[in-house]
């Protein structure tokens, strides 16, 4: 593709060279720069690209987008400088796949909890409904059906655009995508165009990236304000943030809740283990999905659905009839009558709502236990406000390892410990090996009891110093719990 065409749009501040030239290629990695490529020196939390200017050039890069044009320059490499070289990869990427995003309906969903259970409803949906349809979530890719492996909640640039342009290759019509804060802040949606927008909540996370809560909000509201006038916003007024994210955006607005004011409103009539019943539009429907918090991501998915002209008889039916998403609240079933249960709960707020959960349709009768632990190389002010809220809500608490990553994982559980009062001490072990926890609980229960396994959900790997191993709660509590059944 010619030069002046991939740079439409893009906030130019200064050219060096010559501009009419062929890109056979983009970059942002130096080490992944062939002959003809464009490179673009973007500065990232660990690395500043501009410092691999040289590097990409001697691979071949015939054209580098950077924010200030280097000292010493090749005479046959052309140098365009921009206010921002993040923002500006996102529009050439767009640019360079033909902007794939306006070929298709793309909806964005953002908030701390509920993102990828809301996509992938949404997903199975309306691949329900007829339609061919594509994902990206946290868990996994898909176009209509074929899976591609996900590695982050939201790809970079470059990856997300080639993504979309194979889903409109393929004739996808809607796309339904998490969209993560650190997206967001690292503007890799920059030059994305969303057909809608959905905002679940938000609550104390990633704190450690973003420096404040302020912030953390500030960033979430960045997908709405970039919104279209064609395009609609939606947002949970039950949130007290849900306003927020609402104001200055162009597109048109719609509310969902369950106890306040909003254009879409529903009531709980039902919460077990079993499912849940929601009054939704005057009807009274049953669901698989457990949890007050899955009452929240049906009725975002209802909004979005009957805001894109779906008849809400005919949506009401296919969720009704709609499974779990995969280690968002799951059963695990056994012989042993002990109740097993793996949540990706590994935000406060997660863990309170999947404990709130089981305390609201659990007798008291039976035991509840948590093994918990906290992620290395993240918020680290989360760990004893999680370790409190394990403790507050279940009979048994056992603290170990999840993705430790680059961190002692004795060091974070005696962080989720520190906050603790005696009664809540008495209630704790501290095993660090996760499937020897895991076999623990299972060893501490009898039937009847309620095991919750929280924080790696649907992962299946444990990081640990920078390897990731074989690791899926589900297979491990499934094994343990069997192993035990009488």
């Amino acid at each position: 593709m010619n030069l002046k065409d991939i740079l439409y749009r893009v906030s130019i501040t200064a050219t060096l060279g010559e501009m009419d030239r062929e890109v056979k290629d983009i970059s942002f990695n130096s080490k992944r720069v062939s002959r003809g490529c464009l490179f673009v020196a973007v500065s990232g939390l660990k690395h500043d690209g501009h410092q691999y200017i040289d590097d990409a050039v001697q691979s071949g890069a015939e054209v580098v987008i950077c924010e200030k044009i280097p000292k010493t320059t090749d005479e046959d490499v052309t140098y365009v400088a921009v206010k921002s070289t993040p923002k500006a990869l996102g529009i050439l990427a767009a640019n360079y796949y033909d902007n794939p995003s306006q070929k298709l309906k793309l909806i964005g969903i953002t908030g701390t909890n509920g993102k990828t259970t809301t996509a992938t409803l949404l997903y199975n949906l309306y691949m329900e409904l007829g339609y061919h349809c594509g994902l990206i979530s946290t868990v996994i890719n898909k176009i209509a059906g074929r899976e591609v492996p996900a590695s982050y909640t939201t790809p970079d640039a470059l990856a997300l655009n080639a993504l979309l342009a194979e889903m409109v290759q393929e004739g996808i019509s809607h796309c339904f995508m998490e969209v993560s804060s650190h997206a967001l802040e690292q503007s890799r949606v920059e030059g994305v165009t969303f057909a809608g927008a959905v905002f679940t909540n938000i609550s104390h996370d990633h704190l450690d990236y973003h420096g404040s809560f302020e912030n953390y909000i500030k960033a979430k509201k960045k997908l709405f304000d970039q919104l279209p006038a064609a395009a609609f916003a939606i947002s949970n007024t039950d949130d007290r943030r849900g306003s927020i994210m609402l104001q200055n955006t162009k597109a048109e607005k719609l509310t969902y809740a369950l106890k306040s004011v909003a254009d879409i409103k529903g009531r709980m009539l039902a919460n077990t283990l079993e499912g849940i019943e929601l009054e939704i539009a005057g009807k009274e429907v049953w669901f698989k999905l457990i949890g007050g918090f899955n009452s929240y991501n049906l009725l975002a998915v209802y909004s979005v659905a009957v805001q894109m002209g779906e008849e809400s008889d005919d949506v009401l039916t296919a969720l009704s009839m709609s499974d779990g998403v995969s280690g968002r609240f799951e059963r695990v079933g056994s012989s042993s009558g002990i109740l097993g249960i793996v949540d990706y709960s590994h935000t406060p707020d997660a863990l309170d709502n999947a404990l709130k959960t089981i305390e609201e349709v659990r007798t008291k009768n039976e035991q509840l236990i948590t093994i918990v632990g906290c992620g290395g190389n993240r918020d680290k002010a989360k760990r004893p406000i999680m370790g409190d809220i394990a403790c507050k809500y279940s009979d048994k608490v056992i603290f170990t390892s999840d993705n430790p990553r680059d961190e002692d994982a004795q060091a974070i559980i005696e962080e989720m410990e520190s906050g603790l009062d005696p009664v809540s001490m008495r209630k704790v072990l501290k095993i660090v090996d996760r499937e020897e926890a895991i076999k623990t609980g299972c060893m501490l229960a009898k039937a009847g009891d309620i095991i919750l396994v929280a924080g790696k959900g649907h992962e299946t790997y444990q990081e640990i110093k920078g390897v990731k191993y074989p690791f899926d709660d589900r297979e491990v509590l499934g094994r343990m719990l069997n192993m035990f059944s009488n």
